[in-house]
C-alpha cells in the first residue's frame, strides 16, 4: 500500500466514496455528459443503450449497458470522478471482474471521461498512491479484503 512517487495511479479525495464533512462534499460527475457518452458509444457499437441505473448509497458508481449484436456490455461510471470501467455483469461491488474496454470506449474519452483498462483496475494497491486515504477508509479496505485499485473505486462499502 505504497505511497511513493513511482506509484501507477494516484487516488484523489473521494475515490472510495467516503468523505469527511469538514472537507466538504465530494465532486460529482455530470450525468448529462455520461448519457451523451452512452448514446455516442451505442451508435459507435451499432447498438442501443440498455438500462441506466444511477448511483445510490452505498455504491460509488452508476451502472449502464450497451446492447449490440454481440450481447450486453456493462459500463461502470464512478459517481465522483470521471472514470469508466467495463464488466461482464452487474454487481454491487467489484474486485477483479473487469473487462478490457471495447473498441467504442473512445466515445467516453471524447466527452471527458477516463477509460480505465483492466490492467489498471486489477493493479495491486501496492502500486497505487494511496496517501490520500484516511484511517477510516483503510479500515474499510482491510475489512472487505480489497487488494486492487478497481476494488477501491467500484465498491458498496457501508
Amino acid at each position: 500500500m505504497a505511497n511513493d512517487e513511482n506509484a501507477g495511479f494516484t487516488l484523489p479525495r473521494g475515490a472510495t466514496g467516503f468523505f469527511r464533512p469538514k472537507d466538504g462534499p465530494l465532486p460529482e460527475i455530470d450525468l448529462r455528459a455520461l448519457r451523451t457518452a452512452l448514446y455516442a458509444a451505442a451508435r459507435a457499437a451499432g447498438g442501443k443503450v440498455g438500462e441506466v441505473e444511477e448511483q445510490t448509497y452505498p455504491r460509488t458508481f452508476h451502472t449502464a449497458s450497451i446492447v449490440d449484436g454481440t450481447g450486453e456490455r456493462i459500463i461502470l461510471s464512478h459517481a465522483y470522478h470521471p472514470w469508466i470501467a467495463f464488466a461482464q455483469e452487474r454487481r454491487d461491488w467489484y474486485t477483479e471482474q473487469f473487462l478490457a474496454p471495447p473498441p467504442w470506449a473512445h466515445s467516453f474519452a471524447h466527452v471527458g471521461f477516463m477509460v480505465l483498462r483492466r490492467e489498471q483496475l486489477t493493479m495491486p494497491l501496492s502500486n497505487v498512491d494511496t496517501s490520500v486515504l484516511t484511517q477510516g477508509e483503510w479500515r474499510e479496505v482491510r475489512f472487505y479484503g480489497i487488494t486492487t485499485l478497481g476494488g477501491v473505486l467500484f465498491n458498496a462499502w457501508d
